[in-house]
């Protein structure tokens, strides 16, 4: 029996991009992935003349052999000074990359430098022409896809969580949703595998109005989100404690009590908990599982000025915050923020007094960089980012700018 599969894909030291809902994204569908104009204009420009040698990061190895648990995101740091310009490392490889999107372990990138330029090229790059290899195999077909092992722009592990966990909704929506009211044998928390009983809210009864049962997400109640400079409430911060499935509907009947009377009653809709990331109560709100959504992670920095300031910490209590944590920061889709966004994080100067000065004068020093964070999931007015590089802790409140 003969199987045709791709032997190698095409080798691509390329834009930082393509976490799609945390799930490995294959050549293809990578394919798909959005280029701006803008993007490729620089590439080209870029491809036609190198990188200066003043925009190489200090260290930047003159041969590197990429490894399983790079990121692409990691390999721009390594070459670059400002990783988030990933179009200029694009450009710089653009000759041999086909496919921007795609890179793999195993792949050698030398760096060249002549007349004051700098550019990137991969080692025996693979032929546009080399087309499909054929493999005899037997007795049965057998196949490995090199899709699993494309790099990804960030460590999906880190941020998959936080693509459907976190919730900001104003107060109004999550009052609205359905609750769980019951558990059966007068259960005080439920599990996954238990069954329990939940209602609509405002007079709208939970329906199954759906060909197939609707899967649900469980939320404990929120928590405001205010901003650090106005105390402004920006919206409100469910925690997300598992999932449902609704089995029945909500309805109602007639009961006849001892005495002959009758009278009508709720019948609550019925519900299977299918996944817990913790126990689950009475009260606990249910909204809608939104359909599953492809979503690309190009780090790139805002084309507009930005200010902004750190919210909260996800998940902690602390107002401390270290690298590979997500913090919410007051800005969000209405204020131009997109997935892929890198700011800059700022430490406030510290205010002294000048000594030397008769007069004593109070001074402020200058705010000075203290590491960079990209937005990877956006809300109205909120959104969540992940910290890339840090300096010193990072602080709820501090200031957020465009990187320069």
């Amino acid at each position: 029996m003969t199987t045709h599969f791709m032997a190698k894909s095409k080798l691509a030291l390329a834009a930082l991009t393509s976490l799609a809902s945390a799930l490995t994204v294959g050549p293809a569908l990578a394919q798909q992935y959005p280029v701006t104009s803008a993007q490729k204009a620089t590439a080209n420009e870029v491809a036609a003349k190198g990188v200066p040698l003043s925009e190489l990061a200090p260290n930047a190895p003159e041969t590197y052999t990429i490894k399983r648990g790079d990121t692409l995101w990691d390999i721009s740091k390594l070459y670059l000074k400002s990783p988030w310009r990933w179009p200029e490392l694009w450009g710089m490889n653009l000759n041999d990359i086909k496919n921007p999107h795609l890179i793999y372990p195993g792949q050698i990138l030398i760096l060249e430098r002549k007349n004051g330029m700098a550019t990137l090229r991969v080692a025996n790059p693979v032929s546009a022409d080399s087309g499909m290899e054929t493999v005899r195999v037997s007795p049965r077909t057998r196949y490995e896809s090199l899709s699993g092992n494309a790099l990804t722009a960030l460590q999906s592990s880190v941020i998959e969580p936080f693509l459907a966990e976190p919730l900001v909704v104003d107060e109004a929506t999550l009052n609205a949703a359905p609750r769980i009211v019951s558990a059966q044998e007068s259960r005080v928390l439920l599990a996954k595998g238990d069954r329990a009983y939940a209602r609509g809210s405002n007079g709208a009864p939970l329906l199954d109005d759906q060909p197939r049962e609707k899967q649900f997400r469980v939320f404990r109640n929120a928590t405001p989100l205010k901003d650090p400079g106005t105390g402004e409430i920006l919206g409100y911060e469910a925690q997300y404690v598992g999932k449902a499935s609704l089995v029945r509907s909500e309805s109602s009947t007639e009961v006849t009590d001892k005495d002959g009377t009758t009278a009508g009653v709720i019948v609550p809709a019925t519900i299977d908990i299918v996944g817990a990331k913790e126990e689950m109560r009475v009260g606990d709100r249910m909204l809608p599982e939104p359909p599953r959504q492809l979503q690309t992670y190009t780090p790139r920095a805002p084309s507009a000025a930005v200010t902004g300031r750190i919210v909260s910490v996800y998940g902690s209590a602390v107002v401390n915050a270290a690298q590979n944590q997500v913090v919410a920061i007051n800005l969000g889709s209405r204020d131009g923020m997109e997935p892929g966004h890198v700011l800059a994080i700022l430490k406030d100067g510290a205010r002294v007094i000048d000594k030397g000065d008769a007069a004593l004068p109070l001074m402020k020093l200058p705010d000075e960089r203290n590491g960079l964070l990209m937005v990877f999931r956006t809300f109205d007015r909120v959104s969540y980012a992940l910290i890339l590089d840090i300096t010193n802790g990072v602080r709820v409140g501090d200031r957020l700018t465009a990187p320069r």
